[in-house]
């Protein structure tokens, strides 16, 4: 836990970095499509490499996928390290492994995705002058210029000072990147000039102790302007209720949605409902995030017409009503559980090429129940890649879900769901359920 006076010196030291850049540059416009590198023979390859920018020797971590074919436009991620963090803990996911690599995205990215990851100076990001933001336009064009990249799908996303600085990225280079992830971040790296639409993510702990959320909502508010949103107060969880609401914006601009999602907890990227511990393998934000950017499959369209309404969820982020994914369909039906049983309903909620995300509604009969287990066999081709909110085990093609502490008790007729992400196909499963701790 983070001490107080660790807590002093990590605001002073952000604010003092933040004070001493700002951004002054104009964005480059980027005609969407694939790059100059497609079709090429790459020479760019996995690993730290270096590379000059605005006068200096940056470095930077690239990973392109194992699957990477040059006939192929790929999604660009860059992920961007805290205040004293490094681009190898966001590119290896430092002690929590390869499951947090790049916030999580890595692992669920199906070899869709490019990934870099800069190193800050003085492991910062204060941006002097613009120079954060000129070595990311350097290693645009370095690596598009060398692999096959979708230019409509380039995006950023940081935690604390590594938010702030994707922060900078969306207001300066709002043709460049389709969509941001702000993880407990604010305006420390600057906004310039911020008038232009950018998707927006924002994450933060509601008694976050470093960047108080003021600061996230203050930034967020960016965006929820510029993307022609309708300005609410989203409802944020109670200090305590150890959960997380997501709200996705209404009127936004087509293509252009905001999700905010506030969690009962302190400054960190990787929270976990039911508990006040942290973890990159149990967080729910890498579906959360995963599920926000899958919904990106080409340019935004010009036409400025709402989006739809808010959603307040305290399950991953639902996607924007924008999403070319099919409409999430409707649970499956199931027969009132007797009294102490339970019954277990199935929708997908978010699907994209080669993945699913579904969710699964465990309802208790009319007797109270003090733990669930719900098991179905997977389709031809899926394959289970993370769950939240339950306990998986499977073998073959059998999957068992066990509540976690904090869902397992029922009240009569009480409900609680989880969630999973998926490889395949999307199809509705016939599902079992049986109670007892």
């Amino acid at each position: 836990m983070t001490t107080p006076a660790r807590r002093r010196w990590m605001l002073s030291s952000l604010l003092t970095l933040a004070l001493a850049g700002a951004v002054l540059l104009v964005p480059r416009l980027a005609e969407a499509g694939p790059t100059a590198g497609c079709g090429r023979t790459p020479t760019l390859t996995n690993g730290t490499h270096s590379i000059q920018s605005s006068g200096q020797s940056r470095s930077y971590i690239l990973s392109i996928p194992n699957t990477y074919t040059n006939t192929r436009p790929y999604r660009l991620v860059f992920g961007l390290h805290w205040l004293n963090g490094t681009a190898n803990d966001v590119a290896t996911g430092g002690a929590d492994g390869a499951a947090w690599a790049f916030y999580g995205q890595k692992q669920l990215s199906n070899d869709s995705t490019i990934f870099v990851a800069p190193q800050g100076i003085s492991n910062g990001w204060a941006n002097t002058n613009g120079r954060d933001v000129t070595l990311v336009d350097d290693l645009i064009r370095l690596v598009e210029g060398d692999l096959c990249v979708d230019t409509s799908q380039v995006f950023a996303m940081g935690w604390s000072y590594g938010g702030s600085m994707s922060y900078a990225l969306a207001c300066a280079r709002p043709a460049v990147f389709r969509a941001v992830v702000v993880y407990s971040g604010a305006n420390l790296s600057g906004c310039s000039p911020g008038t232009q639409p950018v998707a927006y993510f924002g994450i933060h702990g509601t008694h976050d102790s470093v960047l108080n959320i003021s600061s996230g909502r203050a930034v967020r508010d960016t965006f929820v302007r510029n993307n022609g949103c309708t300005a609410q107060s989203p409802r944020e969880p109670a200090q305590g209720s150890l959960t997380h609401i997501t709200t996705v914006y209404a009127g936004c601009r087509a293509g252009y949605p905001v999700q905010w999602a506030a969690f009962d907890g302190d400054h960190a990227p990787h929270p976990v409902d039911g508990t006040t511990a942290t973890s990159g393998t149990r967080t729910w934000t890498s579906a959360a995030v995963n599920t926000f950017l899958a919904q990106f499959t080409g340019s935004p369209s010009p036409s400025a017409s709402p989006s739809g309404s808010a959603s307040p969820s305290s399950s991953p982020s639902p996607s924007a009503p924008s999403s070319p994914s099919p409409s999430p369909s409707s649970p499956a039906p199931s027969s009132p559980a007797p009294g102490g049983a339970c019954n277990a309903s199935y929708r997908t909620t978010n699907s994209w090429p080669g993945g699913f995300q579904g969710e699964v509604t465990v309802t208790a009969g009319s007797s109270p129940i003090t733990g669930w287990t719900v098991q179905w066999t997977l389709g031809s081709g899926q394959g289970i890649t993370q769950v939240w909110s339950g306990t998986v085990s499977v073998s073959g093609s059998a999957v068992t879900v066990r509540n976690v502490s904090y869902n397992g008790s029922l009240p009569a007729s009480g409900s609680t769901t989880f969630g999973f992400l998926a490889g395949g196909i999307p199809s509705t499963p016939s599902l079992s359920c049986s109670s007892g701790a």
